[in-house]
């Protein structure tokens, strides 16, 4: 039986009658629709829902979207991603964004969160940080090379919820570092690899914790070398992949009573924090590692930078309360009309 939570004219943002590409709250809210849009696709998979009982179509529909590609998991066969194409691109009625340039997307390649026991094991993958030698990213990123080198990287977005804003990540990130490519990119709760120390109450426990954290994982990428392979322990080059990466700004969605991503709220601001308190080098060190990243580089394991620990965004935090996890970490709050929001730009220098 389907929840309200698949049916669009129920829960979709079906105020958005009139879309503007430059109001950030409508391209939120229709890059949040197409995540939904493959959550309701596996729902439909799974339940044999075809033709007319399908509940995912209007996901899409409704912002002038047509399906073009599901992207299907090697192991179990489950729709995990899919890539959606605007109708009559580059033709849309809103004069608004043409005089400012913005406009929708040719394309969208939008990836699921967690549904069953083979997104539960990527989730491993992912604390493992071994995400990169999945089959589900070697799929997600043939699909962006070849839109891209369709359409052009100005013509493409990622989007992405909880595990699958990871695969978004990973896609984008590889775009940048291997190919100089930008893509818009459309994080929604994507999982940050360490203690929620953002969800303590108290401002001097979670500056002292991230402190410490920040002077192992310092002197722990110091004593294995890791750092001196990008340059020079405390200097960074051309080729630093952070330095690199840092020109790339995806939009960053997160939720600081979601546990899961919370903490990159606190990973932003720690950065600002350890320059005004003069440990600016041991911050900017601890930054770019993880200590699991350091070990697994350690033991010389390739390519192994943490998925989750990124140069720039622009940081939008939901401030507004929730009853509970599942609320807090769902894909539906980010087109709600109510909501309670911050923004940060962060530029890594």
């Amino acid at each position: 039986m389907a929840s309200e939570m698949e049916m669009f004219r129920l829960t979709g943002p079906s105020f958005l009658t009139a879309v503007d590409w430059n109001n950030s709250h409508h391209r939120r809210s229709i890059g949040a629709s197409l995540v939904q849009g493959v959550y309701s696709l596996e729902h439909d998979r799974q339940q044999n829902r075809q033709g007319p009982q399908a509940l995912a179509p209007p996901w899409w529909e409704f912002f002038n979207f047509r399906l073009v590609e599901i992207l299907v998991d090697n192991h179990d066969v489950s729709h995990f991603g899919a890539i959606f194409e605007f109708i009559n691109f580059p033709f849309y009625p809103h004069q608004s964004s043409i005089s400012t340039g913005l406009r929708p997307p040719q394309y969208v390649i939008a990836f699921r969160g967690t549904l069953n026991k083979q997104d539960f094991k990527l989730n491993l993958h992912l604390v493992m940080n071994d995400l990169q030698n999945s089959s589900r990213l070697q799929i997600g990123l043939d699909a962006a090379r070849r839109i891209v080198q369709h359409v052009g990287p100005a013509n493409v977005w990622l989007a992405g919820h909880s595990l699958g804003s990871s695969l978004a990540l990973v896609v984008g990130r590889d775009m940048v570092k291997h190919h100089g490519l930008r893509l818009e990119t459309y994080l929604f709760n994507p999982p940050f690899a360490s203690p929620p120390i953002e969800r303590l109450t108290n401002d001097k426990i979670k500056l002292g914790l991230r402190l410490a954290n920040s002077v192992l994982t310092a002197g722990l990428a110091a004593a294995v070398n890791y750092a001196s392979a990008h340059k020079n322990k405390d200097e960074e080059g051309d080729d630093d992949p952070f330095v690199v990466l840092s020109t790339w700004i995806p939009y960053l969605f997160i939720n600081p009573s979601d546990p899961i991503c919370a903490e990159y709220v606190g990973y932003f601001k720690h950065r600002e924090e350890m320059e005004s308190i003069g440990a600016g080098k041991i911050g900017r060190l601890a930054t770019k590692h993880s200590i699991g990243s350091i070990l697994s580089s350690a033991a010389g394991k390739k390519d192994c930078e943490a998925v989750h620990l990124l140069p720039s965004a622009y940081l939008t935090v939901n401030a507004t309360p929730f009853k509970g996890l599942k609320e807090a970490h769902g894909i539906e709050q980010w087109w709600r009309q109510d909501l309670q929001l911050d923004y940060k730009y962060y530029q890594h220098n």
